[in-house]
């Protein structure tokens, strides 16, 4: 059983987890080379748990003490308790689900190991919003996709903002990170996967004419939004495809675009 313990000290060491929340840059740095992500929310907390992922810390308001009581019995990691003028102070925003979790890292897979037991993968280039980090994860958790490839400058998908739009998807789907770029593609190649450059380019073949659910190992690339996928990048796919569009537009937000390509990948598969 934890122990529960009352904060009335924004500079109490021991909330040093929780500290300047909003501070992306800082939170970049300090996560990863900490061992350390936050899981904000009742739901997300309790999916991070249910995937293994080891507790440090719990932050409540003093009235999300009862509705997380089963996780507090079960967990020995502290909790502690402040009101929510303090857990501003020191996260730096109104904390509304009332409930933090500093959650500790696992070590990333190798991409190969990913490679061995997917059929239906995710590639992304240089996607380093958060919130389409977060959104493109709940997506290829929703429609099936096995597995997510990033590219070394991809945003984290443990950043507190991924975790939360995604509501804890991005514990759902396996990732890794690439060494190189585009040159870690060459193990995707060998895994025998046919790479799709996602694009609204004219001169791509529209995604249901390229069908593929019809192929036994697909990996769908996606590029950062505005910019979509550098011409190295596809270069290195064997065709580019498009989403075809009506009503003169031109292009999807990434997420949205995401979630469409997922479904054409992954049609006709039966779902777990």
């Amino acid at each position: 059983m934890a122990e529960i313990i009352t904060i009335d000290d924004p500079g109490d060491p021991r909330l040093h987890d929780y500290t300047g929340l909003t501070d992306v840059e800082l939170r970049r740095r300090r996560e990863p080379a900490e061992g350390l992500f936050i899981a904000e929310g009742e739901k997300v907390i309790r999916r991070a748990r249910q995937a293994g992922y080891a507790m440090r810390s719990m932050l409540l308001s003093a009235k999300w003490v009862d509705a997380m009581r089963d996780v507090i019995d079960e967990d020995p990691a502290p909790v502690y308790v402040v009101d929510p003028e303090l857990a501003e102070r020191v996260t730096g925003y109104h904390v509304h689900r009332g409930a933090l979790a500093s959650m500790r890292r696992e070590p990333l897979p190798e991409a190969p190991q990913l490679l061995a037991a997917a059929r239906r993968v995710v590639v992304m280039e240089s996607v380093n919003d958060h919130t389409n980090i977060g959104a493109i994860f709940r997506s290829a958790a929703a429609l099936g996709m096995d597995a997510v490839l990033l590219s070394p400058d991809c945003a984290d998908p443990l950043y507190r903002r991924s975790v939360k739009v995604s509501m804890g998807a991005v514990f759902s789907v396996p990732y890794a990170r690439l060494g190189t770029w585009p040159h870690g593609l060459e193990a995707v190649r060998e895994a025998g996967f046919r790479l799709l450059a996602l694009t609204p380019g004219e001169g791509a073949t529209p995604i249901d004419e390229a069908a593929p659910h019809r192929l036994d190992r697909v990996a769908l690339m996606l590029g950062a939004e505005g910019d979509g996928l550098t011409e190295r990048a596809m270069r290195a796919a064997h065709e580019r495809v498009r989403i075809p569009m009506a009503h003169g537009v031109d292009s999807l937000n990434v997420g949205a675009a995401a979630a469409v390509a997922f479904y054409a990948v992954t049609a006709g598969r039966p779902q777990p």
